[in-house]
């Protein structure tokens, strides 16, 4: 039996895994609570919630093989303290894994989402049985996970894959503290900032979008809200899309070129506006990365789609030796 912890700024989730055969992993329970409790008042509610869970499915404690954790960064894996992230305030240096052992008896690792993701496709998804693949967020934010030569690589700080600081131009949507940037362009709060540039521009000509009826909705827009409008026909929002995924591909270009995997899992947002995004990031791609590293890469949404939180934790909780 598997215990998982997906901590999120918003939201946490508890749920219990089992493996059968062929290492699949079935999902028994989840729990879904919302992250509105100080630090330690929020991991005993989660602990108190997974021991309940086990409780009402006669599962003991002693039956779990490990405990996966995965949270936003930053983070130190190899002491298992998350440290400050920006969207959980206040969980300054908590030492969640030593925690999670003496409560529950059993060796626990914690890794950022995006690590947890990319060994979560690796191990269940699209990246089965692939030696070099690259998983990037493209959610609230972009990152990427790295699986190379057949191992989690997170770097000598537990930095590595912030792609989303890339410079990917002069100016731009800010992402990442830095306008300009990979996930100013490639992320729904980037998204966003796109659409709102663009939206003030074309209302204040007096035209109309579908997206956005008169200037003082400029901050209720959504990259969910542009993305429809896209799909409906909506000019301007199809526009945005393209600018998206033509720095997408510019971005995945320095990323193939770089590390040469066989693989690019895309998640969050790509897999839901694959259809106005793709066109664009292949151009550029055509147009940018190195032929022979091109043609060896596959680029491909996430086959987790929305549960990939969910198999990250239970996929660290497989890691445990």
């Amino acid at each position: 039996m598997l215990l998982g912890f997906d901590i999120g700024g918003t939201k946490c989730a508890v749920i219990i895994g089992e493996t059968g055969n062929q290492g699949i992993v079935t999902i028994i329970a989840k729990v879904v609570l919302p992250t509105n409790l100080p630090a330690l008042e929020m991991i005993e509610l989660l602990f108190e919630t997974a021991e309940v869970i086990l409780e009402k499915h006669t599962i003991p404690k002693s039956q779990l093989s490990g405990i996966g954790i995965a949270c936003g960064g930053p983070l130190n894996s190899k002491t298992g303290v998350i440290l400050s992230p920006p969207n959980l305030p206040g969980w300054d240096n908590i030492p969640i894994v030593e925690m999670a052992e003496k409560r529950f008896g059993i060796k626990a690792i914690l890794q950022n989402d995006a690590n947890a993701c990319v060994v979560a496709e690796w191990k269940y998804g699209a990246g089965k049985g692939l030696q070099n693949i690259i998983f990037l967020t493209f959610g609230t934010g972009m990152g990427a996970g790295l699986i190379l030569n057949g191992r989690l690589y997170s770097g000598t700080t537990d930095a590595a894959g912030e792609v989303g600081h890339i410079r990917m131009a002069e100016t731009g949507p800010v992402g990442f503290g830095k306008d300009g940037s990979f996930e100013g362009f490639c992320s729904g709060g980037g998204i966003a900032q796109l659409a709102k540039i663009r939206a003030s521009v074309i209302l204040q000509r007096g035209e109309e979008i579908s997206y956005c009826k008169n200037l003082h909705e400029l901050n209720q827009i959504t990259a969910k809200t542009v993305a429809e409008a896209a799909f409906n026909g909506d000019e301007s929002a199809l526009e945005i899309y393209k600018t998206c995924g033509q720095y997408l591909g510019r971005g995945l270009s320095v990323i193939i070129d770089i590390l040469n995997p066989e693989m690019i899992i895309i998640g969050g947002i790509y897999g839901r506006a694959q259809a106005i995004i793709e066109p664009w990031m292949k151009e550029m791609l055509i147009r940018e990365t190195l032929p022979i590293s091109a043609r060896a890469c596959k680029i491909v949404p996430a086959a987790l789609g929305e549960a990939i939180g969910d198999y990250a934790a239970l996929a660290l909780a497989g890691m445990v030796n």
